[in-house]
């Protein structure tokens, strides 16, 4: 029977839940995700997941934050005075902003808190210093 290793073309459904039990992501609803296993196309615990799984094989696997998405990092929440904000936005905490940085690459950010006179953005990822939580199922491997 065919094993997942590095290099394989793989498709996997796939369930990604919070500690506090919240399905963050799920492919039952879509197509599976195919990836290559060891081209980094998905972070490290889930590519570490996969390999060595069998065809139709099911399982569970917990990710901490240093092999998901990273620990909170502290210094990418900004504080950002509304007088810099674009006229007319209304902020509020959860929205999605892009902002440019100083070498013109585009980032997505978080509105963190809303003040009367600034607001906090968070640059990190939403799961970061998240534990995660995937049942993954191989669909396939080539």
């Amino acid at each position: 029977m065919k094993i997942v290793q590095d290099n394989n073309q793989v498709t996997v459904h796939y369930k990604g839940t919070l500690k506090s039990g919240e399905v963050f992501d799920t492919s039952r609803e879509r197509e599976p995700l195919e990836f290559t296993v060891g081209a980094g196309q998905m972070i490290p615990g889930f590519e570490n997941a996969v390999k060595g799984m069998q065809m139709n094989e099911v399982k569970t696997v917990t990710i901490a934050p240093a092999d998901a998405y990273g620990e909170t990092n502290p210094e990418m929440v900004q504080k950002v005075p509304k007088s810099q904000l674009p006229e007319g936005l209304n902020p509020f905490v959860g929205q999605q902003l892009s902002s440019k940085m100083e070498d013109g690459q585009e980032i997505i950010v978080r509105v963190a808190d809303v003040q009367d006179d600034h607001i906090k953005i968070d640059a990190n990822h939403p799961l970061a210093g998240e534990e995660l939580t995937f049942e993954i199922e191989v669909v396939s491997i080539t």
